[in-house]
């Protein structure tokens, strides 16, 4: 068996995705509102001279062929975390409606954007009911931060429902997060929405190589747009697709095998092993290009992966994915994750065994 060496492996573009990464990270996408951070993926294809569709839920896929017959299929989201408006209260101010599994503690004095059905973009920042500890006091340190006692101030001249209203503002209206990319010169890149969009600029940047050496198998990407719901991959995987590669953030902190410099293989997560075989062979073809894998199981965590099982998916799942410290919070990563997780699965789809 003549499997490919390390230093034959194509490199991958580390600006190009770190460039169209902090793009998607700039462009607001909460589940149910994604159809901008789309059209920007849609654009980046249309310039390679790749075709993409949307299915009907408005996830998109697309494929390159590969030399051989067989099919694997890597998916992501670029839904993220964010919420709606729940309610205009008398003050001006507005309740919100939850998108995504967050602690209301970790977006407390986050910068957001409203956006209305006319489409007027509305600036504001969340802050709690006893914000003021001048005010508060001791009430402030002991207030359980929830759903009841969260609002949006908005930036606007607004002191009653009916001022908010004439600006525009509705129930229903969706609140997105402030995402606040930095890349430091360490390599450290922060921002909200690592989560998952790291994985996105990732598939742009693989499919530049592939374009030019395709792959063994072909090779379909699939970004799910409802993940951070819990329904993101149940619809829309190619009905071909022999093995489903998941990728996605992994977690780092106490307890945990993950690095921010690493790459990470989930064996496990709240739904259950993922296919023993299929992670066998990523952790082979790791140590043939020289990826230090790690290898970890997240108790409070779920992917597409779970979702595309759950709905009836007939292939082997396995998820692999950059170490993302403070997960659904102000996120951090390293680059060094990203080129990791990005040669494991160059790796992954160029080795020939039969070559």
């Amino acid at each position: 068996m003549n499997t490919l060496k390390s230093q034959d492996l194509p490199a991958l573009d580390l600006d190009y995705t770190l460039d169209v990464l902090i793009r998607l990270l700039d462009t607001p996408s909460p589940t149910g509102y994604t159809a901008a951070a789309v059209e920007l993926i849609e654009a980046e294809l249309a310039a390679m001279g790749v075709p993409s569709a949307r299915n009907r839920k408005g996830s998109l896929s697309w494929e390159i062929a590969g030399r051989r017959e067989g099919h694997v299929t890597f998916s992501g989201h670029v839904d993220t975390l964010g919420a709606m408006v729940k309610a205009i209260k008398p003050s001006g101010r507005l309740a919100l409606s939850m998108l995504g599994g967050y602690d209301w503690a970790t977006i407390e004095g986050e910068d957001v954007k409203v956006h209305t059905q006319l489409g007027r973009v509305l600036t504001g920042t969340v802050v709690n009911t006893k914000q003021s500890s001048h005010v508060h006091g001791p009430a402030l340190r002991d207030l359980k931060r929830d759903a009841s006692v969260m609002e949006v101030r908005l930036d606007e001249v607004t002191a009653s429902a009916s001022e908010t209203r004439v600006l525009g503002v509705e129930v229903g209206d969706f609140v997105s997060l402030d995402a606040r990319p930095r890349l430091m010169p360490s390599g450290y890149l922060k921002s909200r929405h690592i989560d998952n969009k790291a994985a996105v600029a990732l598939f742009l940047a693989l499919t530049r190589v592939l374009v030019q050496q395709p792959p063994v198998r072909s090779v379909a990407f699939h970004v799910t747009t409802y993940e951070e719901v819990g329904h993101g991959a149940a619809t829309g995987i190619p009905p071909h697709t022999d093995e489903l590669i998941a990728v996605d953030m992994a977690a780092v902190g106490e307890g945990q095998t993950s690095s921010e410099h690493h790459c990470t293989l989930c064996v496990g997560d709240s739904g259950g092993p993922y296919d023993h075989a299929l992670s066998s062979r990523l952790r082979q073809v790791a140590a043939r290009s020289g990826v230090d894998l790690r290898v970890d199981i997240y108790p409070y965590y779920a992917s597409d992966g779970t979702a595309a099982w759950r709905a009836g998916g007939d292939f082997p799942v396995a998820l692999i994915g950059p170490g993302v410290d403070a997960s659904h919070s102000y996120e951090r990563t390293h680059t060094q994750a990203l080129e990791q997780t990005g040669r494991l699965m160059l790796a992954y789809v160029l080795d020939d065994p039969e070559n």
